[in-house]
């Protein structure tokens, strides 16, 4: 029954859910654009808890984990099973609480990418907006009786279906391509060699890295400054590196570990990014993981890069393995193709799809594509003078 208590709360209750609403699709869709990069963050956590058993199901928890805020906001506007979805909410944000506050107490996670790439934000930050959201999930828990659907169930759930198929639609799209807006230092446009540079005046982070060996069957543990003076590689066996921020700097550089070197190991990278003419990085994180097909299309973009004499490189963290798999391929002109090596985890940051087509001029991001939408590529390099 209506009452003036219940239409008296449901006045004070509607900013709330509202605010709710806003801030769980604000989430959800950011993070939904880039489901990899939330993958790779829980891989982060999972490592720091030596959980990496977990690592392969980071995925699949990311897109349940984003398709989830996003309808859950939708619900949250609706009034639609409001017992249901408070109780869902009421136990992610305590989940979401604990985690913000292990990165702040522990200091081993720097960020928590709980708005994705887009909006970073510091451990600290995303500790006290978890803070906020928990109260505000209390507030709507304690008073969810008062909430009333604001449409017939029929039309509810319709709208919640809706909103499901959008979930899968976009990230099955930005899986299979890449993410629709691209919030990295590799985006369009970029040039690599200034996004290395520090800040005019920034002065860097400090870290206090420690770490701990296992030696005659006992764990010992050092600093960087305190290394035992009977220290070696025999008799000490490695177990973990860890570090944690001592003093936060006033700035970095957005891209740090960006290192590009010869299939004999030499540092290669300046060389490469400094070309002036066009030319062309494929990168290849690994064959594991990277999807099928993209060996029926490579020929015909490395003969497109060989009549416009554009350099083609294969960047992979695996560089024998590819280049062996790619002398395999008919047709391909193996004289034209160059290998780099480079680190896994760059590559997963620079290229989200694996692989993924880069084309590069002094430095500068001209394009990206997936190798799926090798057209697009195969379609900007004829365009190219």
């Amino acid at each position: 029954l209506l009452t003036k208590e219940n239409i008296n709360m449901n006045h004070i209750i509607t900013a709330p859910l509202i605010f709710l609403f806003l801030l769980l699709f604000f989430s959800g869709l950011l993070k939904q654009n880039d489901p990899l990069g939330l993958s790779y963050k829980m891989q982060e956590f999972f490592e720091v808890w030596g959980w990496q058993s977990l690592n392969d199901f980071t995925l699949f928890m990311s897109l349940t984990m984003n398709g989830f805020e996003i309808i859950a906001g939708v619900a949250v506007l609706l009034g639609w099973r409001m017992r249901l979805f408070s109780w869902l909410l009421l136990l992610l944000i305590i989940f979401f609480t604990f985690l913000t506050g292990y990165a702040v107490m522990s200091g081993k996670i720097h960020a928590c990418g709980c708005f994705g790439d887009c909006i970073p934000l510091t451990a600290n930050q995303s500790f006290i907006k978890d803070i906020v959201l928990l109260v505000l999930i209390l507030f709507i828990f304690v008073h969810r009786q008062y909430i009333l659907p604001i449409l017939s169930s029929a039309t509810c759930g319709s709208i919640i279906i809706a909103t499901g198929f959008f979930v899968v639609l976009m990230q099955w799209f930005v899986l299979k391509y890449l993410p629709i807006v691209d919030c990295l230092p590799y985006k369009v446009g970029s040039n690599i060699p200034e996004q290395m540079k520090m800040p005019a005046g920034a002065v860097p982070d400090s870290f206090a890295i420690n770490f701990k060996y296992r030696k005659d069957g006992k764990d010992v543990e050092f600093d960087m400054d305190h290394f035992p003076a009977d220290f070696n590689d025999s008799a000490y066996q490695f177990i973990e590196r860890t570090q944690k921020l001592v003093k936060e700097g006033t700035g970095n550089a957005k891209i740090t570990d960006f290192v590009l070197t010869s299939m004999s190991g030499t540092d290669t990278t300046q060389a490469i990014l400094g070309q002036p003419n066009y030319y062309v990085l494929f990168f290849l994180k690994d064959l594991t993981s990277s999807k099928k097909g993209w060996e029926d299309h490579i020929t015909q973009i490395i003969n497109i890069c060989k009549q416009k004499r554009y350099p083609f490189f294969v960047v992979s963290s695996v560089t024998d393995l590819a280049k062996a798999h790619l002398e395999e391929i008919p047709g391909i002109d193996t004289a034209h193709v160059n290998y780099l090596k480079c680190d896994a985890t760059v590559i997963k940051t620079a290229a989200r799809e694996n692989p993924t087509y880069i084309i590069m001029k002094q430095g500068t991001v001209v394009a990206k594509h997936a190798a799926s939408a090798y057209k697009k590529i195969d379609n900007r390099l004829k365009q190219l003078q």
